[in-house]
């Protein structure tokens, strides 16, 4: 215990640049993901046969193992933050876009029927019916992507895009354990906090009508 607080002291530089280099690959690729996703499975809830072709495609990316995507990235973009956040944003859409898509195709029909009924137009009752309604399965696709991004980030530093990637590997090249472990712990930290935000953020945008 001692050691791992000594590591943390004598590599705090190293560390807070990491952590920061790591929020703003996550954060950044995640709020990309979530700009091509939502869209998306917008369009393929209202066209459907267009359906398991795109989400085929997101789910043959997400098989694709991360440090092998990288590596394909690289001679086509180059080494960099760029890299890596087209990568990541890449891992993001899946869990996104199926969530948007089942949520959205999830809506009772009845509900929509209903809504047409009182004279509403096909977005009056995208956003206010079926978006509200869909809403839990949306952001359980995001907090989804949002953990899966977080872990991802740390091969960024073979890209040399740094993160937390960074003091890990380090703390790899010379058996230290210690600066292994404050590399890894915040990456941990991080996914919790950014899922603990996410659950605040769908709480607050739920309609009071919805919760339970």
């Amino acid at each position: 215990m001692n050691k791992f607080i000594t590591t943390i002291a004598d590599r705090s530089d190293l560390i807070i640049e990491a952590l920061f280099q790591h929020i703003y690959l996550s954060f950044v690729s995640l709020l990309i993901g979530v700009l091509i996703a939502l869209p998306l499975g917008m369009f393929i809830a209202r066209y459907r046969k267009y359906a398991e072709s795109i989400i085929g495609i997101t789910a043959v990316f997400q098989t694709i193992p991360s440090l092998a995507l990288f590596g394909f990235l690289v001679p086509l973009i180059g080494i960099g933050s760029k890299t890596a956040l087209i990568a990541l944003i890449i891992y993001a859409l899946l869990p996104i876009l199926r969530n948007t898509y089942t949520g959205l195709t999830s809506v009772d029909g009845s509900i929509i029927e209903a809504g047409k009924g009182m004279g509403m137009t096909e977005n009056q009752i995208l956003v206010k019916i079926e978006l509200p309604l869909a809403l839990p399965f949306i952001m359980a696709g995001i907090r989804t992507a949002t953990v899966l991004t977080v872990g991802i980030a740390t091969l960024a530093t073979f890209v040399g895009a740094g993160g937390l990637g960074d003091v890990i590997y380090r703390g790899l090249q010379t058996y230290n354990n210690s600066l292994v472990l404050a590399g890894a712990l915040p990456v941990a930290i991080l996914a919790i906090l950014f899922d603990v935000i996410l659950k605040i953020v769908e709480k607050r945008v739920t309609p009071k009508g919805l919760k339970v």
